[in-house]
């Protein structure tokens, strides 16, 4: 009987506490869903000390000891914050203090300092294990200096002859050694065989999901043509991101057409470093970035968009350096990273806002031991990222912009996202009327509790406080669930007929007792 009465009394406390459960159609996944995760191999974390040879932690041009297995032992970690792919710098046989992968000596071989080529197969395996893909760093530009090619007669003609590079001469561009590294002579056929077959194996063998080519405006678009035709039909849904180092938008819209299916999107880049390093900076120039991305790009949602890499200051610099406080500016940074239209890059460490100078200070080994707060952060705008389809599908338009504070919609099929970012000194509020948002409904925060319901006339004030930012979900007004407040009104009828007759049958038995 006791337990009947309990089961009763927890009754109208489920129906409190349950949620109506859509059923969200699942979409197939695509590149515009991942987030990456970008990391120097050797600069990351050590996971194996038999590989460490000549290390010296003191040298920042020195090997520091990364390697395959200790991406391995921190593939949740990665994994935890939200991201979906990790891109690695070259993992190839390198010359000797070609810590950063970009000096190759062998093209089918692992760097004996990151491991061997099984430890790397088990870094795919278990990255796949966790639907997370991999990303490697490609060259086909140059080799190091101390490739047994560079020597070999037999290999004169796979070279360009050494000349220094002028970057204002086409020809130049595609044909002098950058940074006096051996130029290859990809026109030649031979050399463009070697590295069609190269990057195809390296699928075949390990099973990767996709290539970051370097230094791609060094190289013919003809090489390009073929090079991805080739590549791509290895493996469905090869993913390639291709570099051009420059912040001119046609520059890089000029490989269009090459099969490369997105570029690191170096002008908006520079654009958001500038905008975010300190407050009270307009955000115009960096929203028109959206329609020079339409305008240019083949598709703008494939673009690679970061703050900083290993080629650059790191951010964390730029806001040292205007004396601002870096937690609260990468924040701001990275929620109109991971909001607007494009594949979000983050470069190890700036979870923990490690600073750097230029190359190679930009290049510190990773430090695991630092202040959550901003990975929680990172965390959070990953996982909207994989539930709020209108982040990485939606059309984006922009509601309001004055000197900083800044105001964007996101829209997918019925779903409609509001971010707001308040690079300003001061708190803002802003009104928006029914000629920005549809009226009569109401603006849940994805981060906070925050919830701005229009007024009577269809205005919504949202109030944000300096250097903050929000997302909001644009709903219907919730208010009294009258069914549910039925269902439980009539719960609690039966709760109390049923004591009731409890109560009058106790009675009847002690008077039959007696």
């Amino acid at each position: 009987m006791k337990r009947r009465v309990l089961s009763l009394i927890l009754v109208p406390f489920l129906l409190f506490y349950a949620h109506p459960v859509g059923a969200a159609e699942k979409e197939e996944r695509m590149w515009q869903d991942e987030s990456i995760y970008f990391l120097m191999v050797d600069r990351f974390n050590n996971g194996d000390p038999s590989n460490d040879k000549n290390v010296n932690a003191n040298d920042p041009l020195s090997y520091q000891g990364g390697d395959f297995q200790g991406i391995i032992n921190r593939l949740d970690y990665i994994q935890e914050m939200g991201f979906t792919a990790i891109w690695l710098t070259p993992i190839f046989e390198n010359q000797p203090g070609g810590y950063h992968g970009y000096w190759t000596t062998d093209y089918y071989k692992t760097e004996e300092h990151f491991g061997s080529m099984e430890t790397f197969k088990n870094l795919v395996e278990e990255a796949h294990k966790r639907d997370m893909k991999i990303i490697l760093d490609f060259v086909v530009n140059h080799v190091g200096p101390e490739h047994p090619w560079v020597t070999d007669p037999s290999k004169a003609d796979w070279f360009h002859e050494k000349q220094t590079m002028n970057f204002e001469d086409e020809d130049s561009v595609k044909n002098a050694w950058l940074y006096d590294l051996p130029d290859l002579n990809t026109e030649n056929p031979e050399v463009k065989e070697y590295l069609i077959d190269a990057a195809k194996w390296w699928i075949k063998e390990t099973d990767i999901d996709g290539y970051r080519l370097d230094t791609v405006k060094h190289v013919p678009k003809e090489f390009w043509k073929d090079f991805t035709k080739e590549v791509k039909a290895e493996k469905d849904d090869f993913y390639l991101l291709g570099e051009v180092f420059d912040t001119d938008p046609e520059k890089i819209a000029e490989y269009n057409g090459v099969g490369i299916d997105g570029f690191v999107n170096v002008p908006q880049a520079e654009e958001m470093r500038q905008v975010f390093k300190k407050p009270d900076t307009s955000m115009d120039r960096l929203f028109n970035f959206w329609g020079y991305n339409q305008t240019f790009y083949e598709n703008p949602y494939l673009m690679g968009t970061f703050i900083d890499n290993h080629d650059m200051k790191r951010f964390t610099r730029l806001m040292v350096e205007e004396k601002e406080f870096p937690g609260t500016r990468w924040k701001l940074a990275l929620t109109y990273m991971y909001t607007t239209p494009g594949i979000p890059i983050l470069y190890y460490g700036s979870e923990i806002a490690v600073d750097g100078g230029e190359d190679p200070d930009n290049r510190r080994l990773m430090n695991f031991r630092a202040d959550k707060e901003l990975i929680d952060y990172i965390t959070r705008l990953g996982e909207l990222r994989k539930t709020q389809p209108a982040l990485t599908r939606g059309e984006i338009e922009k509601v309001y912009e004055n000197d900083g504070m800044g105001i964007y919609k996101r829209t997918y099929k019925d779903q409609t996202l509001l971010i707001a970012i308040n690079n300003t000194t001061e708190t803002q509020t802003i009104d928006l009327t029914e000629d920005q948002l549809e009226a009569d409904q109401e603006l849940k925060s994805l981060l906070t509790t925050d919830l701005v319901r229009s007024d009577g006339e269809g205005t919504y004030k949202i109030v944000l406080d300096r250097e903050e930012a929000e997302i909001y979900e644009l709903k219907s007004k919730s208010g009294l669930n009258i069914p549910f407040l039925v269902a439980l009104g009539i719960v609690y009828v039966l709760f109390m007929v049923f004591l009731y007759v409890v109560k009058k049958r106790g009675k009847k038995k002690k008077h039959q007792k007696e």
